[in-house]
């Protein structure tokens, strides 16, 4: 399968550069007969677009989505659902010195290396704006998926080295950095600010927290589930990192410090710390799932930087254009809707192994 496309029974290909005249996806598998409105599926994008606040990039995108086919009368055909979203505020010119020159820390150098030409205007295919199509599709598998109980909700519990210290999903659409916690998301707003106004960004880590989703997703061999979210979270520009339920700090524990007895009550399996984040074995188990993304902060920033030309030469440049200071608030409706669509597409999967899907207690 080409790298555009993503998924077995629930597939989907996004198209369309950051600067070109639309973006997309193609969405294939979706069931027949689900109900569907361009509403749902703009709520998604309105939560990704850019212009949000005063901590996100100032290019404005409505964003707004228009259903191509598949959709009939309000509900799906089963046919492939095509979705578009044109570029309203595209502004290539601040591009044009970047024209033959790879700025550091982007995809300029390696997309140059592997085709031999680029769109330089704003990353093109690279670019965070990509994502809009992800979104889209993300708002069809979290529909599906809603049929099931499965909720899914990220939030940002890190930015630099200010931490959350709760999980209240209540607060993430109240602050403007999506924080889960009310208490920390002024020191997490104040540090993004700082870093635009002086030209810089800031990293973090966004946290995807799933609910309701049944026992039996993933494979036992390849196709594990939680092999599958790191692909496609990882398929995220920007994120370096993933880790599923304690993740990274298993590595320092004792196997009697990381032991999780399993109990059994009401007629559900549970472990006591949930510690595989609700996968065990590449299988889910029915508890919670949760991931978390490691995510770099935005590698266009005003500062002046050293790179090269495309035949070599040194040079120095300073990134124009409108960029984001955090990544992370955007990411996690994208970081949303990849897990969705991982679910949507193993949900699938599953029924045609084992015929019924029992929904999670």
């Amino acid at each position: 399968m080409a790298g555009n496309s993503f998924g077995q029974l629930f597939q989907v290909t996004t198209f369309g550069e950051s600067h070109g005249t639309a973006l997309g996806v193609v969405v294939d598998g979706c069931p027949p007969g689900m109900a569907l409105s361009v509403r749902e599926i703009q709520r998604e994008l309105d939560r990704r677009r850019p212009g949000q606040s005063r901590v996100t990039t100032p290019r404005q995108e409505p964003d707004q989505v228009e259903i191509l086919s598949g959709v009939f009368e309000g509900k799906t055909l089963g046919t492939p659902i095509a979705l578009l979203i044109k570029n309203r505020d595209a502004a290539p010119g601040a591009y044009d010195r970047l024209r033959d020159r790879f700025r550091p820390g982007h995809a300029d150098l390696t997309y140059f290396l592997k085709y031999g030409h680029r769109d330089h205007r704003g990353g093109g295919r690279a670019s965070g704006r990509e994502t809009a199509g992800r979104v889209a599709a993300g708002a069809i598998a979290r529909k599906l998926l809603s049929r099931f109980g499965v909720r899914i909700v990220a939030g940002t519990v890190q930015i630099g080295k200010v931490r959350a210290a709760r999980f209240d999903s209540r607060a993430i659409e109240k602050n403007l950095v999506r924080c889960p916690d009310a208490k920390v998301a002024p020191r997490m707003i104040a540090l993004v600010e700082r870093a635009r106004k002086q030209g810089d960004s800031v990293g973090g880590v966004v946290e995807v927290r799933v609910e309701g989703a049944p026992a039996g997703l993933g494979e036992p061999v390849f196709g594990k589930l939680d092999a599958d979210l790191a692909a496609a979270l990882m398929s995220i520009g920007g994120v370096k990192g993933v880790e599923i339920g304690d993740g990274f700090a298993a590595a320092s524990r004792l196997g009697s410090e990381n032991a999780d007895p399993i109990s059994y009550r009401r007629g559900k399996f549970f472990t006591r710390h949930n510690r595989g984040g609700g996968i065990l074995g590449g299988i889910s188990t029915g508890e919670g799932i949760i991931c978390r993304i490691a995510i770099k902060p935005t590698s266009s920033i005003a500062l002046s930087q050293k790179t090269v030309t495309e035949a070599g030469k040194p040079v120095t440049i300073q990134v124009q254009g409108r960029h984001d200071p955090c990544l992370c608030p955007r990411i996690a409706p994208v970081a949303e809707a990849m897990v969705a669509l991982v679910l949507a597409d193993h949900l699938l999967r599953l029924r045609g192994q084992v015929g019924t899907i029992r929904r999670s207690k």
